[in-house]
């Protein structure tokens, strides 16, 4: 029982942390923000959202100063689950304006880049 209102209280937690952006939504302004895909390098390097920054949620903790808290930050990864827990920790850092892209790069059809 108890295991089950934890879950509950993460689902609630990770909900609340960011806002939700359709693609359309997310494209409208992700030229004025600091848009990052918490995606692995690997990942990242196969194929991103052309103007994402790569910070992978297994170094937020370490790197999470290089994101600003004066800028809004837009969130995504391959499908949402890894943007809602890295919105969490920067939630806990002291970021306010987070937003996570819905259905993650692997719904994205706007502008990608491969990178070497």
């Amino acid at each position: 029982m108890v295991w089950a209102g934890y879950e509950v209280y993460s689902y609630f937690k990770r909900k609340n942390a960011s806002i939700e952006l359709t693609e359309e939504e997310f494209k409208k302004k992700m030229r004025k923000v600091q848009l990052i895909d918490v995606r692995e390098k690997k990942d990242f390097d196969a194929g991103h959202i052309l103007g994402a920054r790569n910070i992978p949620y297994s170094t937020l903790k370490t790197r999470s100063g290089e994101i600003r808290k004066d800028q809004p930050v837009y969130l995504y990864d391959h499908n949402k689950a890894v943007s809602l827990r890295s919105a969490v920790r920067l939630r806990k850092e002291g970021h306010t304006d987070i937003h996570h892209l819905k259905g993650g790069y692997r719904d994205w059809t706007g502008k990608t880049k491969v990178s070497n």
